[in-house]
């Protein structure tokens, strides 16, 4: 299990670079830094606030000789603001604009919730009756243009994936969910594998959000500090490495150089199966889907 591990084959054909930058609150100097240090995926969402900010730094990058796009895996996401049939090929429109891209090689659609357009939060007074049929059939649309190489959803359960397969003419490449010892979701791992549906981590090492410090709990797991202590490597490390040989692409984040480095070494070395099957043991944080 010591292969490299650099891509995963997505039910299109198209190979996703194994490990990504996520970029949530994060600026333009970063994404520079993450691709000279060798990111070659970048995730993105219009919700993020950041795509122009990005758009400008991959034009900087592509002006300088760095990389060239058909280089670099981009993904984007449309906003519960857009799910409408009418304003998802407009969503694409402003996110190509700002990312200054003629396509995104992954669309996702980010949650199974719509919102009043213009809504500035998701709060109850907000939401509207999603009807992701629709919504999807306009992705289809937008994958049929050529504008987003490959289509997919953002934090679907087994439950709502099943749902959307039942009317899909284009299977979803990708469902992004969070995932890491911590919250392995094993139901929804196999689901998404029996059909064939890349899983995508992001907060690989934990998130700071529902209620308590998961990060935390992740990288001081005693088991994950054992084994990383046994291998050499850091708890983020093993964390990531156990994602890459779940088969999941990874999207850690971070601003730091030696981070963003340190994030990418996890290749060229395995967690043997005897330490491997340890993860299993590990308490979960929350319910799994």
């Amino acid at each position: 299990m010591a292969d490299d591990i650099r891509f995963f084959e997505l039910n299109t054909g198209a190979k996703i670079p194994s490990v990504g930058l996520g970029t949530y609150a994060v600026h333009g100097n970063t994404i520079t830094t993450a691709v000279k240090a060798g990111y070659r995926h970048i995730d993105c969402a219009s919700m993020y606030g950041n795509e122009e900010e990005i758009g400008f730094a991959l034009q900087e990058l592509f002006d300088n000789g760095v990389v060239k796009r058909e280089d670099l895996w981009i993904t984007s996401k449309l906003w519960c603001t857009h799910h409408l049939p009418e304003d998802v090929p407009e969503a694409l429109s402003k996110t190509l604009q700002d990312l200054q891209l003629d396509y995104v090689d992954l669309y996702l659609i980010h949650w199974p919730a719509s919102v009043k357009k213009g809504s500035v939060r998701v709060t109850p007074e907000n939401l509207t009756h999603p009807d992701i049929p629709s919504t999807w059939r306009a992705m289809e649309a937008l994958y049929d243009s050529g504008k987003a190489r490959a289509i997919g959803v953002s934090n679907f359960s087994s439950k709502k994936l099943g749902d959307l397969l039942e009317v899909a003419r284009i299977m979803p490449a990708v469902n992004q969910v969070e995932s890491h010892p911590v919250w392995q979701q094993p139901k929804l791992h196999a689901y998404c594998q029996s059909k064939r549906i890349h899983l995508s981590a992001y907060s690989p090492l934990g998130s700071q959000g529902g209620g308590g410090n998961v990060e935390k709990k992740v990288l001081e797991n005693p088991v994950l500090k054992t084994v990383a202590k046994q291998l050499g490597k850091s708890p983020a490390q093993v964390a990531l490495r156990w994602g890459l040989q779940m088969g999941h692409s990874l999207l850690p984040k971070s601003i730091s150089e030696a981070r963003l480095k340190e994030n990418l070494d996890i290749f060229n070395w395995s967690i043997p199966d005897d330490l491997f099957t340890k993860f299993s043991q590990i308490e979960q944080a929350r319910e799994t889907s």
